[in-house]
Formats: C-alpha cells, structure tokens, sequence
C-alpha cells in the first residue's frame, strides 16, 4: 500500500504587532518574570537556576569505591571514548604490573583509529559514488569525515588490531591535546580525496584505478598524522619499577603482544546494551548504525535495547563485583562542571522561564534535544536498602571539578541521561542471549544513537 502524502493548504501566518503586544503584556503581567530579567542579566542563567536542595545533598561519599588512581586528561579533543576505555583497561594492568600509576597511550590510539577511518570513510564514498552530492547520506558522510569522538565496538576493533602501548612509548603532543588544526587540514585532504574518488568512478575507471587513488590519499592522511602525532612504534622496550621497589624488564616487545599481556578485560567478549525508548526501538532487539565504524572488516557498532532498570541492575551487578563500567551518556544536560554534579532537576528551568520542560526521554530524542555526547566510567555506587542512590563516574578532563575529577551522578540523572553501557556478555541476562545473535536493525547514519561518534 502506497503512503498518503497529507499536503497542508494553511497558509504561512505573519508576526503581527498585535501578537508582539500580546507577549509583552503578557510579560510584564508577571513580577516574578521581571525579577529573573533581572537575575539572568547579571548572572549566568544556570547560577539562578540551580537548585541548593539538590547540591546540599549530594557529598561524594559511597557505599562503594573502585578508584583508588588519579583521572586522565583528554585537553581539547573529543577522545573520551578512547580514554574511558583506556582507562578501563588500566585498571587491570595497574594490578598485574603493581603500580599505583599508569596509563596507556591515547595518541597511539587515536593515530590508528583516524587513519583506519580515513579509510573506512573513502571505502563508503566508494560505495556511495553513483549517488548524487545531495543524497543526505553523502552528505553525512561528507559533513564530518574524520572526528576524535567514537563507540565501544570502534574501540574494540583498534585494540584487536593494532594492540596498545604505553603512554611513555607514545605520549601526548600539542595536536593531540588540541585537534582542530589537525582535523582541518585532515579534513581538507579527505574531501579532496573523496572529488577524486567520485570523479573517476563517473567515468568508469575500474576498481584498479579506484583503488590507487585512495592509496594515494591515505598515504598523504599518514604523513599528516605522522606530523602532529609522531609514528606509532612497531616495537618498543618496557621497564618499570613496582610500588613495593622491584625492578622488572619485559624487553622488547610489539604493541600487539603487550596487550595480550597486560590487556585483561575481555573486550571482545561485552556487549553494548542501550536505553532507547522510541516507539520505534523494540526492547530486546539488536540495532546498528548505517556507515559507522571505523576498521574496515571489523565488527559492527551493535546495541542491544534493554530498559533503564535493567541497565542499572547490569551496572550495579558489575560494581559490586569489582569491575569499572563503560558508558554513554548525554552530559551537557542538568550538569555542573565545577561541582561535578548530575541530577535530573539540578537546574529549575521551569521556575526560571515560567514555563513547562516536560518532553520525554522518548521525544527528546525524536526532536534532536537529545544523544548521547559522551564516554565515561563508572567507579562506585552508593547502595541503600539494595537500592543505587547515586554513581561514582570518572571523568577525563584531569583533577578539577567534583571530587579531583570523579563526579557523582544521582541516580534521578540516570534515568533521563544515561544511554549506553559495554559490559561482558556474562552479565546480560540469559533469556536475552539470543538476541544478541539476530540481524540488527539498521538505523540511518544521522540518528542520535550514533552520535556519541560524531563528537569533534
């Protein structure tokens, strides 16, 4: 059956006067509008708007703590999946080497995941080739080639290809720390190269020649990260000294080896499980994310859809055993910095503006007020009665703000803001297993459940 188009035949209605003086009216009807006039004018909004109940009652004190290490720091770039994966994985390393301090190398991370992308972007500017530059696809593709930002299945597939290193044998450089320069000229280069690709398949060059022409190009993409990051190590020597003052020498070794050695999390064991509550998110199905990944013949960015108690049930099953937790959430909302705070009425807009904010997690997400923006860890809860009341999380913009750079997350902010967790599969529910194995639903590239590897 075909779709019925309804065609609209209300004509466009113009902002009148009298609708201006209405507002106005409507306005300074209000003393209490006028007071905030007043307030906002010399404050910023969010300082009026905060709630003293809310921040009087959150101390960062919990009934459980796994961080006893100092947070990482990802500058001005958008690594933070990488670095809260990274340091995930730190944490067992920390233990099997017996060190208080250590961190594995974000930089070499980052160089494999721009170049492998570089690629799997020009392997879907390929495929896409016969589509016009104003298909919405292309055009996706082409907005943005080549960002920091990235999903936990992404992660896994530079950590099985391309192993780890440590932060020593590949350390931060100004680029880095601070990536729009690089972005730009990466950036510049990508799109020059997708005009060459496109133009050679128009005239029914073969795949020879198609081939050669992106070669060429991520030749130039190496040399340019090569640049500003340096040259990841093919091999490299590793010495430390433990905490109790015992000298240790593993010699020569290549990335790949050192994350058989000291990578003990069985990455490629987790599953992401998502909250997505549209109607059109069935719970208990698999989804993917069309043109997202970044290793050409790795495994896809998949989810499986759960609902929020069960998320927080996994997570806190997995904090209690000990474990930290990756996730996703949307945290440019209802949050302090400085405070390091999360909670889903920290700011009382509505008393503020005079006015409701009552979409739904549900409808912020169909009408773009929501996604998921960034990667974090959790590294403790606090549990009342059985009961999560609130969430320790580890931030990687260094010691400032919250509790040295670990923030607290009530458990309210949880419910409305929190989108995703990589866990291992033991600790999904067994009466969900075999969804795990159905073809996902393939979401189109721009939906919001991708986002969170959209972040510059």
């Amino acid at each position: 059956m075909a779709t019925k188009v309804i065609t609209r035949t209300r004509e466009h209605e113009a902002l009148t006067d009298r609708h201006v003086s209405d507002m106005r009216s409507a306005f300074e009807a209000d003393p209490a509008h006028r007071l905030m006039q007043n307030a906002v004018a010399q404050h910023d909004v969010n300082d009026v708007a905060l709630d003293r109940t809310v921040v009087t009652g959150a101390d960062h004190t919990f009934s459980h703590v796994l961080d006893d290490w100092s947070p990482t720091h990802q500058g001005k770039s958008g690594r933070c999946w990488l670095f809260a994966g990274l340091n995930l994985l730190r944490v067992d390393a920390m233990k099997a080497m017996n060190v208080k301090k250590f961190e594995f190398s974000q930089s070499y991370l980052m160089f494999w995941d721009k170049l492998e992308r570089a690629n799997f972007l020009l392997e879907s500017i390929i495929d896409t080739a016969d589509r016009p530059l104003s298909d919405r696809t292309v055009a996706w593709l082409l907005d943005d080639p080549l960002p920091d930002a990235g999903q936990w299945d992404m992660f896994v597939s530079l950590i099985r290809k391309h192993g780890v290193v440590p932060k020593a044998t590949m350390p931060e450089t100004e680029s880095s720390m601070n990536t729009a320069r690089m972005n730009s000229i990466l950036y510049y280069h990508l799109r020059q190269a997708a005009a060459r690709l496109r133009g050679p398949h128009s005239n029914g060059a073969g795949d020879e020649a198609t081939s050669a022409v992106k070669h060429d190009a991520l030749k130039v993409i190496y040399r340019i990260l090569s640049i500003h990051l340096g040259t990841p190590p093919e091999r490299f020597q590793w010495q430390w000294t433990d905490q109790d003052g015992q000298f240790h020498r593993d010699g020569e070794t290549t990335p790949l080896e050192f994350a058989q050695r000291y990578v003990a999390t069985p990455a490629d064991d987790s599953v992401c499980l998502v909250h997505d509550p549209r109607e059109t998110s069935p719970l208990g199905r698999t989804f993917t994310i069309g043109y997202l990944g970044n290793v050409v013949g790795g495994g896809p960015v998949k989810y499986l859809n759960v609902d929020i108690d069960l998320m927080k049930r996994v997570t806190l099953s997995l904090l209690l055993d000990g474990k930290p937790v990756w996730m996703g959430c949307d945290t440019g909302k209802q949050s302090h910095p400085r405070l390091g705070l999360w909670d889903a009425g920290l700011f009382d807009y509505p008393r503020v503006y005079g006015t409701d904010f009552s979409l739904t997690k549900a409808q912020r997400l169909d009408y773009h007020q929501t996604q998921m923006t960034h990667a974090m860890l959790f590294t403790g809860v606090d549990v009342a009665d059985d009961v999560p009341r609130r969430w320790r999380v580890e931030n990687s913009y260094g010691d400032e703000g919250g509790d040295k750079g670990f923030f607290l997350m009530n458990d309210s902010w949880f419910d409305e803001y929190m989108f995703e967790i990589a866990v291992p599969r033991s600790y999904v529910p067994a009466e969900l297993h075999a969804a795990l194995e159905l073809e996902p639903i393939v979401l189109p590239p721009w939906d919001p459940m991708g986002a969170l590897a959209r972040m510059s």
